[in-house]
């Protein structure tokens, strides 16, 4: 599976590529994890939820899009690993470190290397249409399912919580926000796919 890098860059005569060597990978998946963290500190805890609104989301499936499913599932991978040792990746509005993968918002966060695999493999087979637009707003639909399901049906385990309080606390106050972010992964990924 190929992911939208290679970037071109120098003139049309002259185009080079990153190179889609072990090196360019692990440099693509850096530089994934560094926009996920970025986006995890856009952060707003709600009142009555331990879960914080955040535009993490938008950036896993985001990550997803670009760089495929193995190499988006890789980076989402590394990025769950690098909060482990306790780097700054995570929201700001939880303990941090192992802490918050043992906490009410873990199942989110073990969503993201398979919700990133889902959106990077759904956008490369779904093709509805000329434009890569309503294939990627599936993609985002399908990897957003990942991320709630998880998130919610570890948080509801976790605190003991019945289905109807998992969804009015893990999962309805974020749906609005969610249709906005995958419309933006999705427009994003269009224009990246048109340069």
């Amino acid at each position: 599976m190929q992911s939208i890098l290679p970037i071109q860059l120098g003139s049309a005569e002259g185009t080079t590529h990153l190179p889609r060597t072990l090196t360019g990978n692990a440099f693509l998946a850096v530089g994934a994890t560094v926009f996920v963290a970025l986006c995890a500190h856009i952060s707003f805890p709600l009142y009555f939820t331990p879960v914080p609104i955040t535009v993490q989301t938008l950036a896993v499936i985001l990550v997803g899009f670009t760089l495929g499913p193995s190499l988006g599932f890789s980076a989402m991978a590394l990025y769950l690993a690098e909060g482990a040792m306790g780097l700054p990746v995570f929201s700001p509005h939880g303990p941090g470190g192992i802490a918050q993968l043992l906490g009410p918002t873990a199942g989110y966060l073990f969503s993201y290397p398979l919700a990133a695999a889902v959106a990077g493999g759904v956008v490369r087979t779904a093709r509805l249409g000329r434009s890569q637009f309503p294939g990627a707003i599936v993609a985002g639909i399908a990897a957003s399912l990942v991320i709630f399901s998880m998130g919610a049906g570890w948080t509801a385990t976790l605190l003991h919580l019945s289905p109807s309080t998992a969804w009015h606390l893990g999962v309805a106050p974020f749906l609005p926000g969610e249709v906005f972010k995958v419309a933006a992964a999705a427009g994003a990924y269009t224009t990246l796919r048109r340069w």
